[in-house]
């Protein structure tokens, strides 16, 4: 899997996921809107390198391939999914992007009006595919 171009978690803490809300500078995807943990890859990294590099440069948990229970394509991107304790919210440390962050259940994502439309469709198929 080596043709991509970021990388996504949803990072379940307990029953709910973590969530940052974006900057609202309009040169940015989706400002202002409702995202998950990760971003843009980085020279040659790998998907899941990707993918954990973000989670702890935007909210300072060092989690590990190990972690990564799930994995998905969506056109350039790649998703993944992580269950952690919910006392790991303890240790959140909000980086420099973005306006804050925030734990919601899937079904709030998947509802909210601010979601990103494509992250809804992973989050579903993550979930039928967990619980079906």
């Amino acid at each position: 899997m080596d043709d991509f171009a970021g990388a996504k978690l949803l990072l379940f803490l307990g029953p709910q996921i973590v969530v940052l809300r974006r900057d609202e500078t309009p040169d940015i995807p989706w400002p202002g809107r409702l995202d998950l943990p990760g971003g843009g890859r980085e020279g040659r990294e790998s998907a899941e390198a990707c993918v954990l590099r973000e989670t702890f440069e935007e909210i300072g948990l060092v989690l590990g391939v190990r972690d990564l229970v799930w994995q998905a394509r969506f056109k350039r991107g790649v998703f993944f999914a992580a269950h952690l304790p919910e006392e790991t919210k303890k240790k959140i440390v909000f980086g420099t992007e973005g306006q804050g962050w925030l734990l919601m259940t899937p079904a709030e994502y998947v509802q909210h009006p601010k979601s990103i439309p494509h992250f809804v469709d992973m989050v579903g198929r993550y979930l039928n595919q967990a619980l079906g």
